[in-house]
């Protein structure tokens, strides 16, 4: 540019239209960072992944059930599996004769033709729950009660 025309009216004007165009360029992109990053193409996006975890959500939920179903059901199988061998065990001993005559002596009290049996109580044991059921104290109904109290405990136990 020459010194007349940079005073000349229409470069005046083109310099002030050009650093009007800066600023309005400067405030565009100053609120262009301020403006949220979330674009149309990224709530879309976000909408079609939440849309699929929620899809998905209760299709995985009863995999992961069906899943510990299924180890459950083998354990018990197994167990199950553990409980036969151990019963086709004891059914092979009960063949036996001297196993059986074992457990007839022991849970029956038996005793061969010439033998005399002996069955020994611990004095003390039977003294004791003479004393702690104090029953000649109380009412017959009392003691029929208590009875069935101590077998229903066992039974839990």
């Amino acid at each position: 540019m020459t010194g007349r025309d940079r005073f000349s009216t229409a470069t005046r004007i083109r310099l002030i239209g050009e650093q009007t165009a800066a600023r309005v360029y400067r405030s565009q992109t100053k609120r262009q960072a301020r403006r949220s990053r979330l674009t149309g193409r990224a709530a879309l996006l976000a909408m079609v992944i939440c849309t699929l975890v929620v899809a998905l959500a209760y299709p995985i939920r009863q995999y992961v059930a069906q899943r510990a179903e299924i180890a459950d059901l083998q354990r018990q199988r197994q167990e199950t599996e553990e409980r036969v061998e151990q019963l086709r065990d004891l059914k092979a001993r009960w063949q036996d004769d001297a196993y059986a005559e074992q457990q007839i002596r022991l849970r029956l009290h038996y005793v061969m033709p010439g033998e005399t049996g002996y069955i020994v109580i611990d004095p003390d044991a039977a003294e004791q729950s003479r004393t702690d059921l104090g029953s000649a104290d109380r009412p017959w109904y009392r003691t029929l009660w208590d009875g069935v109290d101590k077998a229903d405990a066992a039974r839990d136990q």
